[in-house]
């Protein structure tokens, strides 16, 4: 089990990581290419979503790997569940119905809640 963990929260996490940082440090000008709902979003809500997926993704890897507060994996996975549907929500409000990767990452994060829960 604690394999599959890792099979599955690395890359989650390195997604996170990768697309918090882009919405914490970029324009929106330089986002919008990528992501269409940026002009629908405050600025400060967008820094604040970037620096939440850098610490989902932090929180996903760090306390396994060092053994201290296991369970705050479980918290991050439950957290980017919630993040995608919020994230599904914003894309289909806003006539995107490009939600494949939204959903495709719910679906992963959600198998990470679960396997997550083996790591207690």
């Amino acid at each position: 089990m604690n394999t599959a963990y890792w099979l599955l929260a690395a890359p989650l996490a390195l997604f996170y990581a990768y697309a918090g940082t882009l919405k914490a440090t970029r324009s929106p000008d330089q986002l919008r290419p990528m992501m269409a709902w940026v002009d629908r979003v405050p600025l400060p809500a967008l820094r604040a979503l970037g620096a939440v997926e850098v610490l989902g993704a932090i929180v996903l890897v760090l306390p396994p790997l060092t053994g201290v507060a296991p369970p705050l994996a479980l918290a991050a996975a439950v957290g980017l569940v919630l993040l995608q549907a919020g994230a599904v929500a914003v894309h289909l409000t806003g006539g995107d119905r490009r939600i494949a990767l939204n959903l495709g990452l719910v679906s992963t994060a959600a198998v990470t809640v679960w396997l997550a829960v083996g790591l207690r």
